[in-house]
């Protein structure tokens, strides 16, 4: 104890460490860019985008390039204004090294260089700065060319001119620090979707993505007049739609000044809609460019305005009678594909990662706007208008057949000796942070895992045959699949509007599935439903893929297992260094395992590898599921066609 005591007395100040310049950024990159994998690897390229895309709202940049370089380095160019290079008038360095070398440094603090801005505020340059092995900055301003060069944050070399240049704008060029990131490796479709995004959320921007690396070079340029307009009939190419007109509006508003002489807020949405004959909604929210994925006031306005203008016009057209209830937010957004986009010059994001807008004045400029101009359109758009509402009614109806659905299975359950389907091996643990269960293909495979599995911690489920396609059934006939009815009743939080995560009973739902084509397809199908139907399992992080191995190998009494066609390879040309016999088995299912072999492969907490399945992009998501699993053969079939070629070694 007196030890004890004796630590304490020696916390001092010598004991507070002070991290100098941009230090804090490289010992705790999560907090700045979210993480060090690849999404945090992207996401700089993203904050140095942004910084151009903020010259694009100021009205001065009209073009951003960005290129994957041969050595996998970025390079970003703009033809904005350029970034300031004279003397700071308090730091006593160029501007330009400030916002490279200072957190919290930049145009976006009311000094007047920003009106609207997304990024990180003052952080996205020097952030990337801190995490890359060198970042050469060029900046074309005054008819001359400036050239700065940094090493990991720090300035390498002083500003100087290098040459004259005819118009103006910035040039950085940034190489991912490998001591940071667990690969540097960027993945041309992750940024071209995003820069994709940019283009449409930025009305008359031109972007254009290159690839110069060996082997991957591509290119593709992004232009759209239309924006969010067109970035819905994109979201719908391989949809039915309901209405041909998209209805798009958008409005401004000047903060007004308060008794106090302080000015409000400058106000600007965008809002477009069109609906579809699917059975879920996909609504993108955006402020000043950030996609907002927990919403936020713009979100409530835009909901509201929605909910309420259908149900007047349908009122005011005898569509719904005198007695008749009124369509419900979830009814009047079925199928529907919604993009709400607002700028406002000082934005409140509740959380470190920007994923909701806290500005509550939003709220209602965005429903009284919407709300007047959808009714106007409504109105002026009679056919389509009652093809709309219909689709809401027949929402309407689906939901209470899906919810006297849900009432027979929570009677069945509650006069069930138990609650649990029959099939379900449950395990001994209560805590749900401690419990996985998984989700295993066929019969076979299901008694394997559950003679191998750790009883205390590790729930098993077979699942019988490929379970039902959600992508194209109501939320009625998927309570009707009895596949789908255990899932839902093992898990224990819910479906659709009743869904509850603190009820989930398991911190880890793993699909094992076969590693074949079969395997696969189950696989999807299960995304499928977790998707469209239990969205904040993926977006929790509690969904899992197990990765069972392709090939077992033994020479002599030592038994090997190899995961990959590559790790197979290695390891043969290991072993044929020795002249004893090799046999190989490749796996073409979890039953030709044992129970110790799925446990020692697949199931060994010590041993195993899970891939954690992540939402980084709705949008994304959304496009590929429809594509796959959607109705329409053509979109599928070029999916393929295009794709075929990163297929390898594929058993049919």
């Amino acid at each position: 104890m007196a030890k004890e005591n004796k630590k304490q007395q020696n916390y001092d100040a010598s004991q507070i460490q002070v991290l100098q310049g941009l230090e804090p950024v490289r010992l705790r990159p999560g907090m700045y860019i979210g993480s060090t994998g690849p999404a945090g690897l992207h996401h700089l390229v993203y904050e140095i985008v942004d910084n151009s895309v903020d010259e694009a709202l100021a009205g001065y940049c009209k073009h951003i390039k960005v290129f994957i370089n041969d050595d996998n380095s970025i390079t970003v160019i703009d033809d904005g204004r350029g970034m300031p290079v004279d003397m700071h008038p308090t730091e006593g360095i160029p501007a330009v090294e400030v916002i490279h070398t200072k957190l919290h440094a930049g145009g976006k603090f009311g000094g007047g260089g920003y009106k609207v801005s997304g990024g990180l505020h003052g952080v996205g340059a020097s952030v990337v700065n801190a995490l890359s092995t060198r970042m050469v900055v060029e900046v074309k301003r005054n008819g001359k060319l400036y050239r700065q060069e940094y090493r990991r944050g720090v300035t390498a070399t002083k500003l100087e001119i290098v040459g004259d240049a005819r118009g103006t704008g910035s040039q950085t060029t940034f190489w991912p620090d490998a001591e940071i990131f667990d690969e540097t490796e960027y993945d041309y479709g992750t940024l071209k979707r995003r820069l994709r995004e940019m283009a449409f959320l930025n009305k008359g921007l031109k972007i254009t993505i290159e690839d110069k690396r060996e082997g991957k070079k591509q290119k593709d340029s992004f232009y759209y007049e239309g924006g969010i307009k067109e970035f819905v009939g994109y979201l719908n190419k391989n949809k039915d739609i309901v209405n041909k007109d998209i209805f798009y509006f958008e409005t401004k508003k000047k903060g007004e000044e308060n008794e106090h002489g302080i000015r409000g807020n400058d106000l600007e949405v965008e809002v477009a809609i069109q609906y579809t004959t699917e059975y879920r909604e996909l609504v993108l929210s955006y402020a000043n460019n950030i996609n907002t994925t927990e919403g936020g006031f713009h979100l409530m306005g835009f909901k509201s305005a929605l909910t309420r203008a259908i149900n007047d016009y349908a009122r005011r057209n005898n569509i719904l009678k005198e007695n008749d209830d009124s369509l419900t937010g979830d009814d009047v957004r079925e199928g529907v594909v919604g993009i709400v986009s607002v700028k406002i010059t000082n934005p409140q994001f509740e959380g470190q990662t920007k994923a909701k807008l806290g500005n509550s004045e939003v709220r209602g400029f965005v429903e009284s706007n919407m709300n007047e101009q959808l009714s106007f359109f409504l109105d002026e758009h009679p056919t389509q208008a009652k093809a709309i509402v219909q689709k809401c009614v027949n929402a309407a109806k689906a939901r209470e057949a899906a919810r006297k659905a849900k009432e027979i299975i929570r009677k069945t359950s509650v006069l069930e000796t138990t609650s649990l389907p029959g099939k379900l091996a449950d395990c001994s643990e209560k805590d749900p942070a401690l419990s996985e269960i998984f989700l295993v293909e066929g019969d076979s495979a299901g008694g394997s895992a559950k003679q191998g599995r750790d009883r205390k911690r590790q729930a098993v489920l077979p699942l019988r045959g490929k379970i039902l396609n959600v992508e194209k059934a109501s939320h009625a006939k998927a309570l009707s699949s009895e596949e789908i009815k255990n899932m839902i009743t093992a898990f224990g939080c819910g479906f659709g509007d009743d869904f509850n995560i603190n009820k989930l009973r398991y911190h880890k739902i793993i699909i094992m599935t076969d590693a074949d084509v079969d395997g696969a397809h189950i696989r999807t199908l299960l995304l499928t439903f977790f998707y469209r139907f239990m969205t904040p399992l993926i977006e929790g992080g509690y969904v899992y893929a197990a990765q069972p191995p392709l090939f077992q190998v033994k020479q002599g009494k030592n038994v090997y297992y190899t995961y990959s066609d590559k790790e197979q390879d290695r390891l043969l040309a290991s072993l044929r260094k020795s002249n004893q016999k090799i046999d190989i088995q490749r796996y073409k299912g979890l039953g030709e395992m044992d129970f110790h072999q799925l446990w020692d492969t697949t199931m060994d907490y010590n041993k195993r590898t899970l891939v954690q399945i992540k939402l980084e992009d709705a949008s994304a998501a959304d496009e590929i599921f429809t594509t796959l699993m959607g109705d329409k053969v053509p979109p599928r079939k070029k999916f393929i066609e295009e794709n075929a070629r990163y297929v390898k070694n594929l058993d049919i």
